[in-house]
């Protein structure tokens, strides 16, 4: 992808191509052995990095004018700081294995048009001290060009992470197996934010057909056609999200008291189904794993001429799972009872997906938790949001 990204963006080539070190990584431009002047003028080499904006496989017009530096302050030939392009200093980690030491700030008037003249300048300020006192130093060393392999689950760059500086947080699920039990509205929904984080596998479990009334629920448009050609609901979010990244499996199947058994290793099991006794056989077999299962439910009814919606998450991790018998219907569905109506609205299944994804991101270190709860509801008459069955321990901690 790297290497591609290069070949199809006229900037990156040019500066490729006219002697400058270029390495993209992790979602940034990396220029490397640009010379400089320290404040003890001695001339020393570094890096600078920008964030990429990318239109697919190619770069679009940068986003902003500030680019980062790996290094000492650069100086001029008197060893003084450049202080019209000081922007801020400290060590900052932009993505994994990018880091920096400082920021600058130089804005044309119509900003930068391409990564060429954005680079360039900034070439030009630090090194021209350094060039001024040794001819022979240059920032295009025309050095060997070392293949790039960068693995990445995606199809594309993810620079959505790295121009908000998160990447670091995004790269740390990566490690992570997820499985998706049921396909329907609230499922499809956390394929759709699951499937935006670089977890290395999603397994999806459901083997019911994907229908017209699906297609309201679940995100984006499907069309006449891919409703006509009778697929399974996890075969066509598989070719939906294909598109974007690799790593998801399709299980055409429901969960079972025989089939239970394949959910074991995943790090967290997302359960999207009304089934109860489906329910019963995932907390059977995980509940003493280290697997941790995010239970989600959606409950939907007529109040005279409104609907009364509520949404729950509930979780079972090790730590914590005594609650689940009181907090979690097993059973067969019963009048009345979660999904009996089988009402079912898209913002609410969304919403429901929503409160899931963000618990597992807590669990996962992404998000601060300071509550620690392991069941979680949302009332829509009041917007009451309350949380239950805190995990003392995680607390004391």
């Amino acid at each position: 992808m790297s290497q591609k990204l290069i070949n199809l963006s006229p900037d990156l080539k040019r500066l490729r191509d006219e002697g400058y070190e270029v390495e993209i990584k992790n979602g940034h431009l990396l220029l490397h052995s640009i010379p400089y002047v320290s404040a003890q003028k001695e001339i020393k080499f570094g890096t600078l990095i920008s964030t990429l904006t990318l239109c697919g496989d190619k770069t679009a017009k940068p986003d902003n004018h500030v680019i980062y530096f790996q290094g000492e302050f650069p100086c001029s030939e008197k060893g003084t700081p450049i202080e019209a392009i000081r922007h801020s200093s400290g060590k900052k980690t932009l993505a994994p294995n990018v880091e920096a030491d400082h920021s600058f700030s130089n804005k044309p008037s119509a900003g930068y048009e391409n990564y060429f003249a954005k680079m360039e300048q900034y070439v030009k300020i630090i090194s021209h001290p350094a060039m001024a006192l040794e001819s022979t130093v240059t920032p295009r060393t025309y050095a060997p060009i070392k293949p790039m392999n960068e693995e990445s689950v995606f199809n594309y760059i993810d620079t959505a992470s790295s121009r908000a500086g998160i990447q670091v947080l995004s790269e740390s699920l990566k490690a992570q197996r997820i499985a998706i039990v049921g396909s329907g509205g609230t499922g499809a929904y956390v394929l759709d934010f699951v499937a935006k984080t670089p977890v290395c596998e999603i397994h999806l479990f459901d083997a019911d057909d994907f229908l017209s009334h699906n297609a309201f629920r679940c995100p984006g448009a499907a069309s006449f056609e891919e409703l006509s050609q009778g697929m399974k609901k996890v075969d066509y979010l598989a070719t939906m999200y294909s598109k974007m990244r690799k790593g998801i499996i399709v299980h055409k199947k429901m969960i079972s008291l025989n089939s239970v058994k394949e959910l074991n290793g995943f790090d967290y099991v997302f359960m999207c189904v009304d089934d109860g006794r489906c329910k019963k056989h995932i907390f059977d077999a995980l509940i003493n794993t280290s697997s941790t299962v995010i239970d989600v439910g959606m409950d939907v009814h007529l109040v005279g001429q409104e609907l009364l919606g509520t949404c729950r998450v509930t979780t079972c991790t090790k730590s914590k799972s005594d609650h689940i018998a009181t907090r979690v219907s097993m059973g067969e569905a019963v009048a009345g009872g979660e999904y009996a109506s089988n009402i079912q609205i898209a913002e609410l299944n969304a919403l429901n997906a929503c409160l899931a994804v963000i618990k597992w991101k807590q669990l996962s270190g992404f998000y601060q938790d300071l509550e620690h709860e392991h069941h979680l509801t949302y009332s829509t008459n009041c917007a009451l949001l309350d949380t239950d069955e805190k995990d003392d321990g995680n607390q004391a901690a």
